[in-house]
């Protein structure tokens, strides 16, 4: 079985995902640090984000994997984890410049697609339900007030960048927003079929349990 979660950034489907992953014994794929792992290793080699046959040479020979932590997942690049590194705003801006670059769509979602063969996953991202696995048993897209999402991304950094400012951070939310929404490759939206949640007023759990409710009758879990 796979369920495909989509949203925008804030939505909390990394956070429901993992969750539900853990309910239901699934494996759990990340596809967003995939492509924030070639931003930031691109940004190491110090390849430019405008430098797009770069950018795909690095999408093409990177080596990622997910692994369980403690209470998150762990992103490893070719054995180095660097899951903390990824989730800093300029790593978020340079990923948004990758994931519109269609030679690295093309490589990456090779590369999910080869992850999600087995079944038995959940997998978030922007474009599972409508290009990665259009054939999922189970769609879900997040959506929450942009406001609402930058609130829950800004308490998410505060601690490592103290000067961050919440104006700041929802100017970037509607920038991101814009940038997935309108790209000519994998525009982020919808698939006719999947199951639309809005998580502005729900707790975590509240959300996970919709989910479970919508999964059981296919999975008999």
């Amino acid at each position: 079985m796979i369920i495909a979660i989509d949203g925008p950034a804030g939505s909390g489907k990394s956070t429901v995902a993992c969750i539900l992953a853990a309910r239901l014994k699934f494996r759990y794929i990340e596809t967003g640090s995939m492509y924030r792992a070639v931003a930031w290793k691109a940004q190491q080699q110090g390849i430019r984000p405008e430098d797009r046959d770069k950018v795909a040479a690095v999408a093409q020979t990177i080596a990622i994997e997910f692994r369980p932590g403690v209470d998150h997942q762990q992103v490893w690049v070719e054995g180095q984890e660097i899951t903390a590194q990824l989730k800093t705003e300029i790593i978020g801006s340079l990923a948004a410049s990758a994931a519109a670059i269609p030679e690295v769509r093309k490589v990456l979602t090779e590369k999910q697609r080869a992850m999600g063969r087995e079944g038995n996953v959940v997998m978030d991202g922007r474009d599972i339900g409508t290009v990665v696995f259009p054939n999922a048993e189970k769609k879900f897209f997040l959506v929450a007030d942009p406001v609402e999402r930058a609130r829950r991304r800004y308490d998410e950094m505060k601690a490592a960048q103290p000067d961050l400012d919440l104006e700041q951070v929802v100017r970037q939310v509607k920038q991101r927003d814009y940038e997935d929404e309108n790209r000519a490759v994998s525009p982020l939206k919808p698939a006719e079929d999947s199951i639309l949640l809005d998580t502005t007023q729900l707790k975590i759990e509240e959300v996970v349990e919709r989910m479970m409710r919508a999964i059981q009758p296919v999975s008999n879990v």
